[in-house]
Formats: C-alpha cells, sequence, structure tokens
C-alpha cells in the first residue's frame, strides 16, 4: 500500500510524495491516493493560501495522518467549499470523507459561513485522536445512512454543534471531549447513533435529540451545560438504561434541567446518576434487575476469552477491583486518575510520607478524597503545579507504569532494555528510566503485540489489573500467572549490532532508544564511518527537529528529487548549516569536526566561551580563524566530544558518525531534552 507524505513548508507538489520529497498539498496526495493509501501530514497549516482546493474529498478506503498524541494540535486543516450528496442541498464544508476513509490526529475547522469541518454521507469512516473546532456550524455532519465511528477526539469551539446526526445515520461516538461548542450533538430525524463514555460539558446544551430520533447512551459525563444537559422534543425517545442493561451515564450540575423530556415518548432512566429533582417532563426511574452479587470474579459475564481474565479474576478474588452492577467487567474502558488512586490504595501499604497535600479539585465528599490521599503520600501519584489533582482525567499507560515503579520505590533499569519497542520514541523522557525498570522487573503487559508498548495511550481497566497485579508480584504480594503478554525481563538487548563496548555506545543507544537516529538495514551503526554533509543534515534535523529561521535556499548540486533535500533545506532553513559561495552545498563531502562544532553552536544560538579555555588543545594552532569562538563556545557548553586523546580536538578532521552522534547527544542535553550521560570523553573548559 501507498505511503504518501505532504509538508506545506518544505514539499513541492511536482515530487513523488516520498518522506525526502513530500508533496506540499493535501490536494495533491489526495488526486494521487487510492483505497490503501495512507497519506502522512507533516506540522503546518492547509489552507486556501498554502494550495489546498476545497472542499477536500478523502478517497475510498484512504487513510489522513497527523499526530494521534496530541490530536492534531499542530496540523490544521482551514477553510471550505461547496459540495452535493443526497437530497440535500449544497454544503460548505472543509472535506468530505469516502467509505472507509480515516482521518487521525489531525484538526479540522470550517471558518465560513454555515461551515462545516467534516461530512459524511451514507458511509462508514472513522474519526480518531482528533480536534474538530472553530467551524461556523458543526465539527461533524453525518447524514443519510452514515454509520461514522467517531473516538477519542475533541469537538470545541463550534458555532452551531459539535456533531450533527439526520435522516436514518447511525454509528458510535466513544470517549470524545464535547466542550464549549454549541450544541454538544444533536440528533434528529431518525437517527439512532450510540454515544458511549462521551465528557460532554460547558456547552449551550449537551445534547438536543428532536425528530423521530432514538440514540442509545451509555456512560457518559454529561455536566455544567449552561441549558440541559439533555433536551428530548418532538417524537423523539433516547435510550437510558433497560432492566438489563443499565446506562451508567452521570448528568449532573446543569444550568437548565438535567433531562428535559419535552417529547410524546416517556424516559426510563435506568443506572443513571441522575437526580429526580432536576429533570422535567415525563421521565421514569426504574431500578434495574441485575444480580447484586455480579461483582464475583464468577460472576462478570464480559471477561471469558478476554486476554487479560486471569489477571481480572485474580484482582477481583483479592477485593482490589471490582465489576459493575449489571454483572459486566469492562475490560476495555478507561480508567481515571481517581478511579486508579483507589485501586493502588487498596492493593498496597507502602509507607506514608509525612506531608498531605491538599488539592484544590479534591472536595472534603469527594468519594475518593481518602484514596487519593493514601495514593499520593506513598508517592504512587502526585499532583500538578497547581495543586490539583484532576482526579476525572483519563490515566495514560506510561503514566501507570511510572507510578508503579516510583510508588514501590524500585530502580535500577537499563536504558537498553527500551530497544525492545518498536514505539521506543514515543516513550516521554522522563519516563524512560521508569519504563526501562518496569521492563526489566516483568510489570509490563502488551497486547495485542508485546513489542508495542503504546505508551500515550489511555489505559484501560484490563491493562490496569494486569499491571497491578505484576506489581503485586514484584512485592512477593501476588502468585505470579503465566501470561504470553508479559514481557519478559530479560528482552534488554543490542538493537544495534556493532556498537558493543564502543566508547559512543551509550550515546548512540540513547539517541535510538529517543527514536533521534537509526541505523543500517543490516541492524549496524558504522560508528566509525565517515558522514557526508547530506547525513549530517539528516541526523541534524531528524534529531533536533529545529524550528525555521530563514528562507529556503536553491543550491544548484542538490535537486529536488535528491534523497536528502529536505534534510538539507530543513538544515538551512533553521541557520545549521550553508551552502558555498559558488551556489553548492557539495552534499557528498565529508564534514569536518570543527564543521559540526561551528553547525550545532550556530544553529543553537548559544555563546559564551573564552580564546584562553582553547588552551587544553595541543593542537589548537590547527583550529581554523573561522571556528575559534564557536569552539570555545562548545567547550563551555560541554558538547565536544574528543575520542581517544583528550587534549586533541583535530578540528580538520572528518567526523566520524559515533563523533557526530554524541554531539548531537550533548546538544540535546545542553537543552534539557535528553538525560545527561558521564563520560570521559566530553570535555569541559
Amino acid at each position: 500500500m501507498a505511503t504518501f507524505y505532504v509538508n506545506p513548508t518544505n514539499g513541492i507538489d511536482s515530487n513523488a510524495g516520498s518522506l525526502e520529497a513530500p508533496f506540499k498539498t493535501l490536494t495533491a496526495a489526495l488526486v494521487k491516493s487510492t483505497t490503501g493509501t495512507t497519506i502522512k501530514l507533516a506540522n503546518g497549516s492547509y489552507t486556501a493560501t498554502s494550495g489546498e482546493k476545497f472542499p477536500l474529498v478523502v478517497k475510498a478506503g484512504v487513510t489522513l495522518v497527523g499526530d494521534d498524541a496530541t490530536k492534531g494540535k499542530a496540523i490544521i486543516i482551514q477553510g471550505g467549499g461547496t459540495k452535493t450528496m443526497g437530497n440535500w442541498p449544497s454544503q460548505n464544508i472543509t472535506m468530505y470523507l469516502e467509505e472507509g476513509a480515516e482521518l487521525r490526529g489531525i484538526t479540522v475547522t470550517n471558518p465560513e459561513t454555515s461551515g462545516v469541518g467534516v461530512w459524511i454521507h451514507s458511509v462508514s469512516a472513522t474519526i480518531v485522536n482528533s480536534t474538530l473546532s472553530k467551524s461556523r456550524r458543526e465539527g461533524v455532519f453525518a447524514s443519510g445512512t452514515a454509520k461514522p465511528t467517531i473516538v477519542t477526539s475533541v469537538f470545541s469551539e463550534n458555532i452551531g454543534n459539535g456533531m450533527s446526526f439526520v435522516d436514518n445515520a447511525k454509528g458510535e461516538v466513544r470517549d470524545n471531549l464535547f466542550q464549549k461548542t454549541g450544541y454538544g450533538l444533536t440528533i434528529g430525524y431518525q437517527s439512532a447513533p450510540l454515544l458511549k463514555d462521551n465528557h460532554i460539558l460547558e456547552n449551550r446544551t449537551g445534547v438536543v435529540i428532536n425528530g423521530d430520533a432514538s440514540p442509545v447512551l451509555r456512560n457518559n459525563t454529561i455536566e455544567k451545560n449552561e441549558q440541559d444537559g439533555i433536551t428530548v422534543t418532538n417524537n423523539a425517545k433516547v435510550d437510558l438504561g433497560t432492566s438489563e442493561d443499565p446506562a451508567g451515564n452521570t448528568i449532573k450540575t446543569n444550568g437548565g434541567y438535567d433531562v428535559q423530556n419535552a417529547s410524546t415518548q416517556k424516559i426510563l432512566s435506568i443506572g443513571n446518576t441522575l437526580s429526580a429533582t432536576t429533570v422535567k417532563g415525563d421521565i421514569e426511574f426504574v431500578a434495574s434487575n441485575v444480580d447484586p452479587d455480579a461483582d464475583e470474579p464468577t460472576s462478570l459475564t464480559d471477561i471469558a476469552g478476554h486476554w487479560a481474565a486471569p489477571f481480572i479474576t485474580a484482582m477481583v478474588e483479592k477485593g482490589l477491583i471490582a465489576g459493575f452492577p449489571d454483572g459486566t467487567f469492562k475490560p476495555e474502558e478507561k480508567l481515571t486518575r481517581a478511579q486508579y488512586a483507589a485501586i493502588v490504595a487498596k492493593a498496597f501499604n507502602e509507607t506514608l510520607s509525612s506531608t498531605t497535600t491538599n488539592f484544590t479539585d479534591v472536595a472534603s465528599d469527594f468519594w475518593g478524597k481518602e484514596a487519593i490521599v493514601k495514593a499520593n503520600r506513598m508517592g504512587f501519584i502526585a499532583g500538578f503545579p497547581d495543586v490539583t489533582f484532576r482526579p476525572n482525567d483519563n490515566l495514560t499507560r506510561v503514566q501507570a507504569l511510572v507510578s508503579l515503579v516510583s510508588g514501590l520505590k524500585l530502580s535500577d533499569g537499563d536504558a537498553a532494555t527500551l530497544g525492545y519497542y518498536t514505539d521506543r520514541a514515543q516513550i516521554p523522557s522522563y519516563a524512560t528510566d521508569a519504563v526501562a525498570i518496569a521492563t526489566e522487573k516483568g510489570m509490563v503487559v502488551n497486547y495485542p503485540n508485546l513489542k508495542e508498548l503504546n505508551p500515550m495511550r489511555e489505559i484501560t481497566r484490563a491493562e490496569v489489573a494486569s499491571i497491578i497485579y505484576q506489581g503485586l508480584v514484584v512485592k512477593g504480594l501476588a502468585t505470579a500467572i503465566t501470561s504470553s503478554h508479559i514481557v519478559a525481563s530479560d528482552v534488554k538487548s543490542q538493537p544495534l549490532s556493532d556498537i558493543a563496548g564502543h566508547w559512543a555506545e551509550q550515546f548512540i543507544l540513547g539517541l535510538y532508544n529517543a527514536g533521534a537516529v537509526g541505523g543500517y538495514p543490516d541492524g549496524t551503526f558504522k560508528p566509525d564511518d565517515k558522514m557526508t554533509r547530506a547525513q549530517y543534515a539528516a541526523l541534524l534535523t531528524k534529531a533536533l527537529n529545529p524550528p525555521v529561521k530563514r528562507d529556503a535556499a536553491t543550491f544548484k548540486d542538490v535537486a529536488e528529487d535528491f534523497w536528502g533535500y529536505v534534510a538539507v533545506q530543513t538544515a538551512y532553513k533553521s541557520g545549521f548549516i550553508s551552502g558555498f559561495p559558488d551556489n553548492t552545498f557539495k552534499p557528498t563531502e565529508n564534514v569536518q569536526r570543527a564543521h559540526v562544532i561551528v553547525s550545532l553552536v550556530n544553529g543553537l544560538g548559544l555563546s559564551g566561551g573564552t580564546a584562553e579555555s582553547l588552551t587544553k588543545f595541543s593542537d589548537r594552532t590547527s583550529i581554523p580563524e573561522y571556528a575559534k569562538e564557536e569552539v570555545a563556545t562548545a567547550l563551555t557548553k560541554g558538547l565536544i566530544v574528543s575520542y581517544p586523546s583528550a587534549d586533541k580536538l583535530e578540528p580538520t578532521r572528518d567526523a566520524t558518525r559515533a563523533e557526530v552522534a554524541v554531539m548531537i547527544y550533548q546538544a540535546l542535553v545542553n537543552a534539557d531534552k535528553i538525560a545527561a550521560i558521564d563520560s570521559e570523553y566530553i570535555l569541559s573548559a
């Protein structure tokens, strides 16, 4: 399947769309895409000014990928154009999704009159980890027989609605945030979507249901909306639970009514957190007919065959985690910080610190107050600098692992362990030590792919049960469970076969584990090979991701189809590398040690150091005049590596890949982006 790359800053639409030669516009990539194509978008704004032609049509089976971790914060598609589908009049939309199309990690906004972000009409399409904001009408419009799947996305500041369902549209809306966006959702005509695990707050009204619509709402939190939490009119009806399937919604503290039923249909509320004093209309509160012992492990109805069933059963039997009143465990549901604190407070009795933090957002009558205080004092989970705890925020996988390592006071991890994970570059720098420790203690449980940590994904109830159980095993409080999903404690490996024992091993491995460098296809790094100027530009820009400081240049010996064209232009525009007076770049020439030092100092905008500091080099007379000031600065900043002789700079010698890697590593240390390594080969003034 083809993968195209788009970069609105460095791309050219006549390019091939490769990583090295990306398209400039998403429009160009969409034209050339076919079913199965993935289009990867670089940070930037995609607008009519940058060359986009709206509306954008994402063809059947095509996936747009931005940045899942930030929900597309820096990848903004903005604009609108008209399109007609079915019996609907012309709509002004940013983009239209065909059958099987998918958006991941992007922001879509349409500020034009009656502007709609995304239109999905009579097809199945998916939106994941994206932001739909600041459209004049709504973020997503589902019509006809559409069956969209909208997951873990944010709808904010849309003037009309966050999302609208009309006609006979169905589909699923799960784990999304609808906040400060007109009506959170409007559901009309004969539409019948499932709304599950969403947080709908601070909108004009949370959910408006009209016409003959019949949505199903499960486990949503609908609160603090200016008018009603839910308004139902006309002949519409809403499923707020059945005796066999309690709804589990929390509907509270809305400005008008929590639920206002102005329709012709009676609403039954079963299994919701909802007060009879804050509703209006024909609403009946009914008790559910579920087994009161359903939280016993033998009664859980939804874990049979689940990969985490042994862990869940063991945790329930110990009384450390429970099922729900309807007899389910809901293993794939997310877990909040408060819920997590409650579990670790039950599971462990570590030494308590003498200090208690009074979190400003944890009221004295909050259900989890005692557990939060205990978990915090044991060192499992901390608050934030503004003295909040944010109890209702969901916990990520990496946060849970860091928490367990911290609370259990575990230590002595080896960064080499992280080489096991294929997505190690996604591990935040603050968490690398903890993840290495957790792995070596046998506390990491991954499903479905053992080598994918998914550190930034919100953790599920099943995963929490599993890793906390493994924490109990480490403490000798539980018997080990045999599972193919536990990452073996001895997975530490050398991902690059030729750096073991090399003087720069730790630095190279540190960059590799951070995703800043790679090796060759044969598994080597070739640390003592020389490095060309183009290769240096590629390594530099990948590791430092430098910002643009000046306009691009045209080098007559770097064609647009040259493999390193984008890297060379990025390195030049960020001020790290310049060309030569004859308008060449000389990409195949080797880069010298002095060149690297000058490049890093200038690109990073560093200063300081004195000429006297250069006397420590026995070969100081060989330092080119143009480089002396930068060498002195680099020495002061700890950027210079010298092997094997600490008193020799060898400024005009071709730099090796290892030397370049170490100096770039030191640049990251200087910027507080990576942990320092103690090495005798790092020089200082």
